[in-house]
């Protein structure tokens, strides 16, 4: 089970992996410490300290992860000040951090099916709403399940983007 190549990707000896979607995002996400650190953010931690205490890394570790994530458009750094202290930041997601929610679901997912705990399941994501399980899929814009030997990957039809925003 394998992705399509077509157009230009056809000739795989053609074409880098150098500047793929994929080489790009995980430039983006910066080393797996990022990725904690982002995680993090989506379980509503926002202040240093607590960045510090619940991944039980090093400040410097945590200022460089947060330093990445800010750059790479992922988080923003707003300041605080709490009475009689010196002013601090806070780290929220950008909508851009936030459009990786799927990914970062799937990554949960896979961990929990294919690296699990020596003690079992360590997670089970639920739908607020209803209560059912929540899941990564991969569909088409009409809704189908999508399997791996159904993608085509081909060069983007510039009439599909025309009228969306670039990002």
């Amino acid at each position: 089970m394998t992705i399509t190549l077509e157009g230009h990707f056809a000739d795989r000896d053609a074409w880098s992996m150098q500047n793929c979607p994929v080489a790009r995002t995980l430039a983006a996400l910066g080393p797996p410490s990022a990725v904690l650190v982002l995680s993090e953010a989506f379980f509503g931690t926002n202040r240093f300290g607590d960045f510090v205490r619940n991944l039980a890394m090093t400040e410097s570790a945590v200022t460089a992860r947060l330093r990445h994530l800010v750059d790479a458009g992922l988080l923003t750094r707003e300041p605080y000040q709490d009475p009689g202290q010196r002013t601090r930041y806070e780290y929220h997601l950008t909508k851009m951090g936030l459009d990786l929610a799927p990914t970062l679901v799937s990554l949960m997912e896979w961990g929990e099916n294919y690296l699990p705990h020596e003690e079992g399941r360590q997670v089970m994501l639920t739908h607020s709403t209803c209560g059912e399980r929540v899941t990564a899929q991969v569909r088409c814009a009409d809704g189908h399940d999508v399997g791996v030997d159904e993608i085509i990957m081909g060069p983007p039809d510039p009439d599909q983007y025309r009228d969306r925003p670039a990002g």
